[in-house]
C-alpha cells in the first residue's frame, strides 16, 4: 500500500493537472497550431508567404513573432512543397521560435547551440546572423546530428560547425562565447504528447534538472564576461524552470535580464517556497496556441 501510494503522489494526470492549478493555470485540452518561420537569410526578391498563397495555404501572421505564420489550412504537408526544399521557410513551433530572437546583436558573434539537434533553432540562429560569425552545435546523439546537418544543409546555412558532444563538457572546447543558447533536453509537456500523463513521474522530471543544472553550471564556464545566455525548456514543471534559474543566479554568478516576450511573468514562489526575486523575468507560456514553454535570459553578474 505504501508503494501504491507513493507512486500516486508522483504519477499520473491528477498529479500533474493539481501542481498547474498551484502555479495559477487551470488545465485545458490544447492542440497547439502549425506555424513557420520564414530564413529570411534565403528570401530576396520575392514573396514567400504569398507563393505559399497562391498554393492554396492559407496562413496567419503571429502577432508576437517577426517572421512566424500559423499554418490556418493546407491540402497537403507544407513540408512537401517546392519552397520548403529551397530552404525559404522551416517547420517550426511557435513558441519555440522565440528564445533565439531574444538575443541582442547576434551578426559576427561567436555563438554556442548547446543542444542543438533537429536544428530548427540553429537554422534561426543563422538567419538573424545572416550567416555571419561562427555556430557551434553541439548534440550528444549522432542520429539526431544528421537530422541536424540536414536542416542546415537545406536552409544554406553557411556559418555553423557541428561536433558531436555533451553540453555538459563544453569547457573542452577551450572557448569564450559572446552567445549561449540552451534549448535543454526536459521533460516536455502534454500538449505536444497525448500520452504524456501515463510516461512522466516526478521522478523523471527531478532527472531532467539534474541534467539541466550541470549544463547550465558548464555553459556558465564558457560565457563571455559581456555576454548573453538564453534558457529554454517546453517542459511545465518548475524544477526544470523557475527553480533551476533561482538555483543558477545563487549558485553560479548568473543574472536575469528583462525581456518582452509572449508569455506570463514567472512565479517568484512556488509550492511554498520563495526564490530570487529576479527569477520574475523569465517568461512561463502555458499551452493554447502555441505548446507550453519557458525562456529566460541570463548574463554574469557584473
Amino acid at each position: 500500500m505504501g508503494l501504491v501510494y507513493f507512486l500516486f503522489l508522483m504519477f499520473g494526470k491528477e498529479f500533474f493537472v493539481n501542481r498547474y492549478r498551484l502555479l495559477g493555470w487551470k488545465f485545458k485540452d490544447v492542440t497547439p497550431k502549425q506555424a513557420i518561420r520564414i530564413n529570411t537569410m534565403n528570401v530576396c526578391g520575392f514573396d514567400v508567404v504569398e507563393r505559399l498563397r497562391s498554393l492554396n495555404v492559407e496562413l496567419e501572421k503571429i502577432p508576437f513573432l517577426q517572421y512566424g505564420y500559423w499554418v490556418v489550412s493546407s491540402k497537403f504537408s507544407v513540408g512537401a512543397t517546392l519552397e520548403y526544399l529551397l530552404g525559404y521557410y522551416s517547420i517550426q513551433e511557435a513558441a519555440a521560435q522565440i528564445p533565439a530572437a531574444l538575443f541582442t546583436d547576434l551578426k559576427e558573434k561567436l555563438v554556442l547551440d548547446a543542444c542543438a539537434a533537429p536544428g530548427g533553432k540553429t537554422v534561426q540562429l543563422a538567419d538573424l546572423m545572416g550567416n555571419t560569425g561562427i555556430i557551434v552545435a553541439l548534440d550528444v546523439n549522432k542520429r539526431r546530428l544528421e537530422a541536424l546537418m540536414n536542416q542546415l544543409e537545406r536552409c544554406h546555412v553557411k556559418n555553423t560547425v557541428v561536433y558531436q558532444l555533451d553540453a555538459r563538457r563544453v569547457s573542452r572546447l577551450g572557448l569564450k562565447f559572446d552567445r549561449i543558447l540552451l534549448d535543454v533536453p526536459c521533460s516536455g509537456n502534454f500538449a505536444t504528447d497525448k500520452e504524456w500523463f501515463k510516461r512522466r513521474t516526478l521522478l523523471d522530471v527531478k532527472r531532467n534538472a539534474k541534467l539541466q543544472r550541470q549544463i547550465l553550471a558548464e555553459a556558465a564556464k564558457a560565457l563571455r564576461d559581456e555576454g548573453e545566455m538564453v534558457y529554454a525548456t517546453c517542459s511545465l514543471e518548475p524544477e526544470e524552470n523557475e527553480l533551476n534559474i533561482d538555483w543558477a543566479v545563487r549558485n553560479l554568478g548568473l543574472e536575469t535580464v528583462e525581456i518582452d516576450c509572449y508569455g506570463e511573468e514567472a512565479p517568484t514562489e512556488v509550492f511554498g517556497k520563495k526564490l530570487d526575486d529576479s527569477v520574475r523575468r523569465c517568461r512561463r507560456i502555458w499551452p493554447g496556441e502555441t505548446q507550453g514553454f519557458f525562456v529566460c535570459k541570463l548574463r554574469k553578474r557584473g
